[in-house]
């Protein structure tokens, strides 16, 4: 008896003093601040009247921005073990890289095109 009153009282001391991982409010806050900043920066992109490629690549540096904070932070990505963080970010990566070959074979097949069937369809 006294091996199970032992047991049960090892669980809840175990069970008090792993309470989970707590991280500080503030944190929270300063990535809100960064994202309601990085936002602002994008819609001024807009508000500015910037043209071009300039354009294209601030409003896709400022997503990135966004969601790497928001995956690093909010989903808890920065406290998770490297195995895990490979297996969820490694096939978005290899779907862009499969997506610049698509690229790639698609201008080398509109210049073939145009070389053999000319500019007229």
């Amino acid at each position: 008896m006294s091996e199970t009153t032992a047991h049960a009282q090892s669980q809840t001391v175990h069970a008090q003093t792993h309470t989970g991982q707590q991280h500080p409010i503030r944190l929270y806050l300063f990535v809100w601040g960064l994202l309601f900043v990085l936002s602002a920066l994008s819609y001024m992109v807009d508000y500015l009247g910037i043209q071009g490629y300039l354009r294209w690549t601030l409003i896709l540096v400022f997503m990135m921005l966004k969601a790497g904070l928001i995956v690093a932070v909010f989903m808890h990505m920065a406290w998770e073990r490297l195995a895990l963080v490979y297996a969820i970010l490694l096939p978005p990566l290899l779907v862009l890289v499969f997506v610049a070959l698509m690229v790639s074979e698609a201008d080398y097949t509109i210049f073939t095109r145009l070389a053999f069937f000319g500019a007229a369809p």
